[in-house]
């Protein structure tokens, strides 16, 4: 969901990505542990001779030292034995210990990359709801438990299986007609099962999206879902999901027992019959006990690893979907310039120009831009106006990177907006969305978000600026106070008072503010205006409301109508003509 590069101004942003290469996000970390992967084939295979070493002490007990009484080789043969043991237990943990070793290094790896991608996913290649793409983002663990998991050292065992079935035939000869009978019935019934695995884990991964989607969507909405009643609807949802997905599940389960259980079935199967074949062999003076002992162990050892493999065939299926669900994410062009290297001025002087801008949301009907065009000149301060639906917000959308017009260009200081690395530009922009959300965590956490170089100094200046620090400090945990999810405890006009402090840090050249006050009083939104007189000066600012109080912020308006300007001029002039038709 790719070539890791350096992070752009930080360890604490997202690394620059380009469009990765096939599989390269998953290749490129498991290449890097291969020395690891090689430790744990070098302690498989000492594992897998150490089991055929058993096998011919077994042998050597029953055809050398029974029928001789002979204790003292027997003594030195347990010696040597257990000797093999101790070896054999502490290669066993140590390929448990790297192969975890790899699979939390890929993991991380491979999450932090598939992370950073659907972070600069853009907008309009997005496909589904929030509840579908997290459940996606837990597919990751589907491919970790495949890729690194001790499933991978059945792999290793693999080519053991025919030294294996070699020294069969060395000691019993013919004999290893059985295990090599039953081979084949071990990899038909896994091969055969294959198609049914691919369409039921395709499909019970969508419907697992699909359950996941109704549970995030019912507690996102909690409050809205009890105010309004909801429940019902949302619970039938929720149940008519998981039936979906329990039948899915159910309908792959069965699929896959039927290879895993033919493969242990025919483990028993060789065993057996290599027993019964060997006591004719042995009435007929061509095996030893003891050869048909050492024979009916290996027999086991050969076919073990490819129950494991049917075990392995029946999660591949689902590893495969979960590949192509992250995959497509991962080949879908990200944000900015295609190539990487977007550009990343230390500060803009603020000019803004939109030339023939046209837009439409996907799958809407109708543009909700047309031609629009006009330039706001640096430190400049503009208002939008317009009904509700008429594209006000979607030009600051447009302006801060989160969608590119379809037609015509977005200049700022005379460079088109798409050639500038997208979190180079929102580090000159500070933005207050018309919906304040707030993350988890402390409220200075969502002030300063982790930007560096900034600290108590900057929050406090902001908060006194945004009026947060007026109930932020008469709380007694202050601004290490923890919010639940969106923010839930404070009041809207709370919730947007930090999300303005949020977008003044730094004093970025350009300001961007959707209906900032609409969950205010008139008198906190009128000593927040007093505030801001003096902290705009110097500053390019647009402004979306329906607030009048908040226009003695501007200087200029433009109104917005259908998609297009209607009016832009002066504030005064605007507002004069505006009000014409009414006196009339």
């Amino acid at each position: 969901m790719t070539n890791p590069l350096a992070p752009h101004g930080g360890d604490h942003q997202l690394a620059e990505i380009r469009p990765p290469r096939f599989a390269a996000w998953l290749a490129e970390p498991m290449l890097r542990n291969k020395s690891v992967y090689i430790k744990v084939a070098l302690a498989a295979a000492m594992i897998n001779l150490f089991g055929l070493v058993v096998s011919l002490f077994t042998m050597t007990v029953y055809d050398r030292v029974i029928p001789n009484m002979a204790l003292e080789s027997l003594t030195a043969l347990t010696i040597g034995i257990a000797i093999v043991l101790v070896f054999d237990f502490m290669l066993r943990i140590l390929r448990a210990y790297f192969v975890d070793i790899a699979g939390a290094d890929i993991d991380r790896e491979v999450g932090g990359t598939v992370f950073d991608r659907l972070m600069r996913i853009r907008l309009d290649m997005k496909r589904g709801s929030t509840g579908a793409l997290a459940s996606m983002m837990r597919e990751l663990e589907t491919l970790r438990d495949f890729f690194a998991s001790a499933s991978m050292t059945a792999l290793v065992d693999v080519p053991f299986i025919l030294i294996t079935l070699i020294f069969i035939g060395v000691i019993g000869g013919w004999l290893v007609m059985v295990p090599l009978l039953v081979v084949p019935l071990i990899i038909g019934a896994g091969y055969f099962t294959q198609p049914a695995m691919d369409r039921l884990s395709a499909r019970t991964m969508n419907e697992g999206m699909l359950k996941q989607s109704v549970l995030v969507e019912s507690l996102g909405s909690l409050e809205m879902v009890k105010t309004s009643n909801a429940a019902p609807l949302l619970r039938r949802r929720w149940l008519k999901a998981i039936d979906e997905h329990a039948d899915s599940s159910l309908r792959g389960r069965l699929v896959s027992n039927i290879a895993v259980t033919i493969a242990s079935s025919g483990n028993s199967i060789a065993y057996i019959g290599v027993v019964v074949a060997g006591v004719f062999m042995i009435a007929s003076r061509d095996l030893t006990t003891g050869g048909l002992v050492a024979c009916s162990i290996l027999s086991g050892r050969a076919v073990q690893p490819l129950a494991t493999i049917a075990q392995l065939l029946s999660r591949l299926s689902a590893t495969r979907t979960a590949y192509k669900q992250l995959n497509a994410v991962m080949q879908s062009p990200p944000e900015g310039p295609v190539a990487g290297g977007g550009l990343s001025p230390a500060r803009l002087s603020g000019k803004i120009e939109f030339r023939g801008v046209a837009f439409k949301y996907p799958g809407a009907p109708e543009k909700t831009l047309d031609g629009i065009s006009f330039t706001v000149e640096p430190w400049q301060k503009v208002a939008l106006l317009g009904r509700v639906g008429s594209g006000k917000s979607t030009l600051l959308r447009l302006l801060v990177g989160l969608y590119e017009p379809q037609e015509g260009v977005i200049l700022l200081d005379g460079t088109d907006t798409r050639q500038f690395d997208p979190i180079a530009l929102r580090n000159q922009i500070g933005m207050a969305i018309q919906e304040p959300v707030l993350l988890s965590g402390t409220v200075r956490e969502n002030i300063l978000l982790d930007r560096p170089g900034f600290g108590d100094e900057e929050m406090l200046r902001v908060s006194q600026l945004s009026g947060s620090h007026g109930f932020m400090g008469q709380i007694t945990n202050g601004y290490d106070l923890k919010l639940a999810d969106r923010g839930e405890g404070l009041s809207g006009g709370q919730r947007q008072s930090i999300t303005i402090a949020r977008s003044l840090v730094g004093s970025p050249p350009i300001l961007l503010f959707d209906e900032p006050t609409s969950s205010m009083d008139a008198q906190t939104e009128n000593a927040l205006i007093d505030r801001l007189q003096e902290e705009l000066k110097g500053r390019t600012m647009i402004l979306v409301s329906h607030r009048n109080a908040l226009l003695r912020l501007v200087d200029r308006i433009i109104i917005v109508e259908g998609g297009k300007i209607a009016h832009d001029g002066p504030r005064d002039q605007v507002l004069a003509a505006l009000q014409r038709p009414r006196a009339a």
